[in-house]
């Protein structure tokens, strides 16, 4: 094609200086160029040519109204107006009347047999296997929809979007949405800004389960890779959605994409109030004079927030895109707490007794930018380089209020007050070269440096009948700094049945933290290599095989290694612990695809050695339980995971995620040797119901095992959501209803039986139920909007 079009235009610029020669008369033509329901045809082609040798003289494309201006300095010509899938038209013996023509609106009809040519191949969408990943080329079923991106992931085997638009895979929604290879805001899943883009946009999407040594060593549930087509629609894209729920969950949305010929702007704008209402239980039973405290009480979160999110791609020429996106979020948070503690004696009498109510207020304002540079290479799509340049930054000051009102007993009211002001930037450096050659193999190569770094100032202040005083034991400056500098390369052969890929990342990491108060400094220094081997074989059309490798790494975060604690209940804390080192996890994966006629099937089984495991320990003194991480041992974990989709018709589909795993753990702690084992599974079924007039149903059930760690024992959780949806004016409205734990039965309850104390914890959130409408315009149709905050 282009290379037609290369001869046209040099023809028309040669015939243009010939005729020039002969005639200084120029005809200009002008008309419109439009389908038979009256709508533009953009890109159609006008040409001026020689009737008698039948050869182009001069030639244009329609505009994105369908019009067109050419001019010519022909005498005697014919003109032809051609698009693809359109049966061409010629028009002959035009007289010009002053030096122009006005065709006016040009009716072209389509060609059924030009399009049924046209669609026969790739008219399915199909999932190719390739070593690490799997590719799902999206055909002319989806792409011809106008569907949403989330609508397509939700045809992808192994992955899953609900009804509120949050993406999973393999039943884990700890996954990393990318862009063209790239992160994007456009893939922040907490905004929806995916509904911005249509089937048709895009060409494949790439879903990565055991990430290579191209990606970051810190672990990760999976990638999902969104790949857009070249030929981008143009024109405005767009939708504003409305959304209110009980509890409190209200929030408005505007979404915005425009694209040009060089520039591609999109933008998002919202606001809301939610609130997390939760029940809480706990005890504190001392084992040794059999003593016990317990509390039961509620609070309530709410987040009042703002975000904003603007960016544009520049299209510098055909191989060459600069990327400019920023993002603001501002957040309002008030929570209230209200709980009721006592005291009970060996004989089970009650000895003392208070309220304690809480009142917390905080804001968060929120900044990040990304700069990219992407850089194609002509005659080779898969050969590219990315530079990129991010950085976030977060702050919260944050303040509460605590009062004691001693209900029974002796002990006296008491007065508290807490303050935080918190910050911390992130800033990422990052480098990708992929060269592919002789068809079958490519090499990768990058580096990428990340720096973090947080202060977080906390004190504790006590009443002392005049004023409050900060008290020096319960108040620190911690500092933390970590810099880490990546470097990986891959190799990988690729043939039609067999493929191999190896690669090795090397990563230097610089940890610093800083307890003001007490000048006690922790620097950690460590270099690692993190291996990755992938393999991949293709039986047939319908059976695939894939192996895999990977070494991860868990760095503990500032919360992990701070040690403040929040005294919401002063008989339970939580802290942190400087001297906390990183885990590191051996991955294995062994994968079989298979599809038997409507049904896909994923089974993995997996194997992953994890040294130097964090858990949280407790220990127990006065009644009060103090629970922080440390590196305990050991874990040997070996499970399964099925993924199946099931779609008997084109109204009903059945999604099951299944994954059982069995662990043993071994080790030390406190000079006592461990050696335990046991298992946890969990499982999710997913159906969805396609009814008339265009409505959807979604039902989910889940369940999760109960499993135990070191010390305590986790219950089971078992709960169902569900979703309705219908579309309105051919998909340019959508309704939407959402209720979240149907029987507000999913709670989360830890029990810790040791032979001097017992503890028990419990919360529950409840049922939440959200209605929401999304007006969408443009090209495509509406674009839902969770209603949730950024980052």
């Amino acid at each position: 094609m282009k290379r037609s079009t290369g001869i046209f235009l040099l023809l028309s610029i040669l015939n243009t200086f010939f005729l020039a020669a002969q005639s200084s008369g120029t005809t200009t033509i002008t008309g419109k160029i439009i389908e038979s329901g009256g709508q533009p045809i953009e890109f159609a082609t006008v040409l001026v040519g020689d009737p008698t040798s039948k050869t182009p003289i001069d030639g244009t494309t329609t505009l994105d109204d369908g019009s067109f201006t050419l001019e010519t300095d022909a005498s005697d010509f014919f003109i032809e107006v051609s698009f693809i899938g359109f049966k061409s038209l010629t028009l002959e013996h035009k007289i010009a009347a002053n030096g122009s023509i006005d065709l006016g609106a040009i009716t072209l009809e389509e060609d059924s047999q030009q399009l049924d040519e046209v669609v026969v191949e790739g008219e399915i969408s199909q999932t190719q296997f390739k070593l690490d990943k799997r590719v799902f080329n999206v055909g002319s079923d989806l792409s011809s929809t106008g569907a949403s991106a989330l609508e397509v992931l939700n045809n992808v085997p192994s992955v899953n979007v609900n009804i509120e638009g949050q993406v999973s895979l393999r039943g884990s929604q700890g996954v990393q949405m990318l862009i063209n290879g790239k992160p994007s805001v456009i893939a922040s899943q907490q905004g929806n800004a995916l509904g911005t883009l249509t089937a048709d946009m895009i060409d494949r999407i790439e879903v990565i389960t055991n990430p290579s040594a191209k990606y970051d060593a810190e672990g990760t549930s999976g990638i999902i890779n969104i790949v857009l087509k070249k030929e981008e629609k143009k024109g405005l894209n767009g939708s504003f959605t409305l959304n209110t729920g009980v509890p409190n969950n209200h929030s408005l949305g505007i979404s915005l994409n425009s694209r040009t010929e060089e520039f591609n702007l999109f933008s998002q704008l919202g606001f809301g109030r939610r609130t997390f209402p939760s029940d809480n239980e706990s005890e504190n039973r001392n084992l040794v004079d059999s003593t016990f405290i317990n509390s039961i009480g509620q609070s309530d979160k709410n987040e009042t927030f703002f975000n904003l999110i603007l960016g544009t791609d520049y299209h510098i020429n055909e191989y060459n895109v600069l990327t400019l996106s920023g993002n603001f979020a501002y957040e309002w948070e008030k929570e209230h707490s209200d709980a009721v503690f006592s005291t009970f004696d060996a004989g089970n009498s009650l000895t003392d007794a208070f309220r304690r109510r809480e009142l917390t207020t905080a804001t968060n304002p929120k900044y990040s930018y990304e700069l990219q540079y992407k850089k194609d290479f002509e005659g080779n799509e898969d050969k590219s380089l990315l530079i990129s340049a991010t950085g976030n930054l977060f702050a919260k000051d944050q303040s509460s209020d605590f009062a004691n009102t001693v209900t029974s007993g002796d002990n006296d009211d008491m007065l508290q007050q807490t303050r935080t002001d918190f910050s911390q930037a992130d800033y990422t450096f990052k480098a990708d070269y992929t060269h592919p050659w002789a068809e079958k193999y490519t090499i990768e190569t990058g580096a990428q440096y990340q720096i973090s770094d947080v202060e977080n100032d906390f004190a504790i202040s006590d009443f002392d009948g005049t004023d409050f005083v900060e008290n020096p034991d319960l108040t620190n400056v911690f500092e933390w700094v970590q810099k880490v500098l990546g470097v990986y390369g891959t190799a990988a052969y690729e043939s039609d049945k067999w493929g191999l890929k190896l690669g090795v990342r090397f990563e230097d990491t610089d940890v610093g933290t800083l307890l003001q108060n007490t000048n006690l400094r922790n620097d950690q220094k460590y270099s690692n290599f993190f291996p990755s081997g992938h393999t991949s074989y293709k039986v047939n059309d319908d059976l695939s095989l894939q192996a895999g490798y990977s070494k991860r790494i868990f760095r503990p975060r500032l919360w992990d290694l701070n040690p403040f604690f929040n005294i919401r209940n002063n008989f339970s804390i939580r802290t942190g612990n400087p001297d906390l080192q990183p885990e590191f996890t051996d991955s294995y994966e062994l994968t079989s695809i298979y599809k038997i006629g409507k049904v896909s099937m994923n089974l993995t089984v997996f194997y992953r050695h994890t040294e130097d495991v964090v858990e949280q320990i407790v220990e127990f003194e006065d009644n009060v339980s103090i629970s922080r991480p440390e590196n305990i041992g050991i874990n040997n974990t070996t499970g399964i995971e099925f993924n199946a989709k099931y779609i008997p018709t084109n109204w009903l589909s059945f999604t099951n995620d299944f994954n059982l795993s069995h662990f043993r753990r071994k080790g030390a702690f406190d000079g006592t040797s461990f050696d335990f084992k046991g298992e946890q599974w969990s499982t999710r079924l997913t159906s969805k119901i396609k009814l008339p007039a265009d409505i959807d149903l979604e039902l989910i059930g889940n369940y999760q095992s109960g499993f135990r760690t070191l010390q305590q024992e986790v219950t089971e959780s078992l709960f169902m959501d569900f979703g309705a949806r219908k579309k309105i004016f051919k998909g340019k409205a959508i309704v939407n209803l959402s209720i979240r734990d149907v029987f507000a039965s999913r709670i989360r309850e830890s029990v810790t039986s040791q032979p001097n104390f017992y503890l028990r914890d419990f919360s529950q959130q409840g049922r939440f139920v959200t209605f929401g409408i999304s007006f969408g315009f443009g090209k495509g149709e509406a674009m839902e909007f969770s209603g949730q905050k950024q980052f």
